[in-house]
């Protein structure tokens, strides 16, 4: 898995505005047939531990989470957390899915087994970081908190702004 020769990585580079961290590969596509989501090992071509399997590339989906965490959704969430035991049983099957992905990822051994979601070490008992949920729903993982935030954004993206991005080949700065 390494996105430096993959032909989407201009456009990932574009959408994300800076080269994703190597390796990497597209985990998930919107309508329109571009990245929304990378996965990435739990360790890094440079050696470096990293936890967020999953990451948020699409520029319409990134603005639209960042609104909520803006509006306090995470707070919000956070405090549904503290009291709901059925959505805090579902994000810990979330979370036991994420690192079961970083396994298969990884081909073997989770070296960021101590933390889940967002780096979080008990992400079930509260959100952190609602991009990474939105990535694990998007990578296939049931994530109640990604998938209750999606259900917040028409789909698909109204301007297709990724068609704007830089084409295939093209070198991004």
């Amino acid at each position: 898995m390494s996105g430096a020769g993959h032909e989407s990585a201009a456009l990932v580079a574009a959408q994300i505005g800076r080269s994703p961290r190597e390796p990497w590969d597209v985990a998930a596509t919107c309508a329109f047939g571009f990245p929304t989501v990378i996965a990435s090992p739990p360790v890094l071509a440079d050696g470096e531990r990293f936890p967020t399997a999953f990451w948020l590339t699409c520029p319409y989906l990134t603005e639209a989470v960042s609104t909520r965490e803006s509006a306090g959704a995470v707070a919000d969430w956070n405090a549904r957390l503290a009291v709901e035991a059925g959505l805090v049983s579902r994000m810990r099957a979330t979370d036991a899915a994420l690192r079961d992905a970083r396994e298969r990822l990884a081909g073997g051994a989770d070296v960021c087994g101590d933390v889940g979601i967002a780096g979080a070490a008990e992400a079930w008992s509260s959100a952190k970081c609602l991009h990474a949920h939105v990535a694990l729903t998007l990578a296939g993982i049931d994530d109640p908190i990604g998938s209750a935030e999606l259900d917040t954004v028409p789909m698909p993206c109204p301007d297709e702004r990724c068609a704007r991005l830089p084409a295939r080949g093209e070198v991004v700065a």
